[in-house]
């Protein structure tokens, strides 16, 4: 089984930092970085912000890792880990997934 991740950073530089880490440590295949524009609850108040969503294409087992890695590099005091199970994809691109993490 394969997962997609979804993760945000507070700026391009800790998203790439967070990316080159987990595709290093085999935790990854693969890391899109992109910018978003966040509006969230936090500590009881409305606050908005300029952040970085990550996009990581791993193998399902490896998700627990990534959540546990990404607590002890990140620098929110609450990071946002998700993950989507992927049903169906390129044979192809999920073979490169599976030979990429170990």
């Amino acid at each position: 089984m394969f997962s997609i991740v979804y993760i945000t950073a507070g700026s391009q530089e800790e998203a790439k930092e967070i990316g080159r880490k987990l595709v290093k440590e085999r935790l990854a295949a693969c890391v899109n970085i992109f910018p978003i524009n966040s509006i969230f609850r936090w500590k009881d108040k409305i606050d908005e912000s300029e952040e970085f969503g990550m996009i990581l294409k791993t193998r399902s087992e490896k998700v627990r890792d990534i959540e546990k890695r990404i607590k002890e590099i990140h620098s929110y005091e609450v990071p946002c880990v998700v993950s989507f199970r992927v049903d169906e994809g390129s044979v192809d691109y999920l073979k490169w997934v599976e030979e990429s993490v170990d």
